[in-house]
């Protein structure tokens, strides 16, 4: 009988181990140098000016419409296809997240339908790097300059990757990733900001760490005071320096992650390539994939045999696997506080009913790929009208 594949397993090294030990023992815990390192290091590998180390992207997502100055009765502009958190901290402002439909193929926001989605009330948009593969940043950037607009991009899936030679990370006014322990590289739960605009940069800082005046994290070290001043209501977002200490350990490792990530895909891309019944990922020729995940789409008419089903049907071979994600306007809480209804957008509502992300990761061996394309394949086979 074979094992049982994880949809996800991080890869982590006696290095990371060792890392975070090393923190254990100095005594400091919480933020502080390695933090600070963190910060730098990212900034560096993605070229952006500024960085800001948080716990959580959904605390980055926070902290930036925060400093671009949502207000309650703005709108905020994001694609339906997404995780909740992505919607969710506009409602932290009382502000309204104006939901938009897909793209077929790579599942990014459609430029189109955010340019129809604008109206007086807009402030910002927040794109959505989906599974990795950027979204198209040009014609957005385009629209949110021409409607003064703010864009925040919530790169969760997406690093490393490029759109046009550039780093997402550099291209929108200001960026939010993720590390997650599902994502690309992983601090456990943890994210980072990036913009190159140092009066934002100063804010979210401050704003992390309860609105406390600049470095107030030192207070507690040789060369810090005890004096600090609160110049705002602030949020507890910091990142510890345990998770950051694992943080520099992973993104020393994310370009080789990455080219194992992109073989992976490649091996999945030619394993499926002959097949109907399926679509593989659309990966356009002016970017860099980040292969956070790999979703593929069943044709439900050319089987007999649902999503569903399918999905138990590679869980009973052992195979892990998931679905990203289910539209938000299809959700319960967006239907009834907002009135979306769940024809509202057909391509986003058809997507979901059909995709599948297989597992992908570094710590999968190439026979862990060819188990689950062997499994896919005899599926497809079987239930094949």
């Amino acid at each position: 009988m074979s094992t049982f594949l994880p949809f996800h397993v991080p890869e982590i090294g006696e290095d990371e181990i060792e890392a975070v030990v090393s923190v254990l023992r100095s005594g400091w815990l919480t933020t502080g140098s390695k933090a600070k390192q963190f910060e730098q290091d990212f900034a560096a590998m993605v070229g952006a000016q500024h960085a800001i180390a948080v716990n959580s992207c959904t605390a980055a997502l926070h902290l930036a419409l925060e400093a671009i100055g949502l207000r309650e009765g703005d709108e905020v502009i994001v694609p339906t296809m997404t995780f909740t958190a992505t919607a969710e901290v506009v409602t932290y402002f009382k502000a309204t997240p104006v939901l938009v439909d897909c793209m077929p193929g790579t599942f990014n926001i459609d430029p189109a339908g955010i340019e129809r989605a604008i109206t007086a009330r807009t402030k910002a948009v927040i794109p959505v790097h989906f599974a990795g593969h950027p979204c198209e940043m040009d014609r957005i950037m385009d629209l949110a300059r021409r409607h003064d607009l703010r864009v925040i991009d919530d790169a969760a899936h997406a690093l490393p990757a490029r759109y046009r030679g550039k780093m997402v990370g550099t291209i929108a006014d200001i960026t939010c990733f993720s590390f997650y322990a599902t994502k690309t590289i992983t601090t456990g739960e943890g994210g980072m900001i990036t913009t190159d605009n140092p009066e934002w940069a100063s804010r979210m800082r401050m704003m992390a760490l309860h609105g406390l005046s600049r470095d107030a994290w030192k207070r507690y070290t040789a060369e810090g005071s005890w004096y600090y001043e609160i110049v705002s209501p602030g949020f507890k977002y910091n990142l510890t320096d345990i998770a950051a200490a694992l943080g520099i350990s992973q993104l020393q490792k994310s370009e080789r992650f990455w080219k194992v990530r992109e073989r992976y895909a490649g091996l999945y891309d030619a394993g499926f390539a002959d097949i109907q019944e399926l679509m593989r990922p659309r990966v356009e020729s002016h970017v860099q994939h980040a292969w956070h995940l790999y979703v593929i789409q069943l044709d439900l008419d050319r089987l007999r045999i649902g999503r569903n089903e399918f999905i138990e049907q590679l869980q009973q071979h052992d195979i892990g696997c998931s679905v990203h994600f289910i539209p938000l306007h299809l959700h319960p809480y967006y239907r009834e506080t907002w009135g979306y209804v769940p024809s509202q957008f057909p391509v986003a509502g058809a997507m979901y009913e059909t995709i599948v992300s297989l597992p992908l990761y570094p710590k999968m061996t190439e026979s862990d790929v060819q188990r689950v394309i062997s499994v896919v394949r005899d599926l497809i086979q079987r239930y094949r009208r």
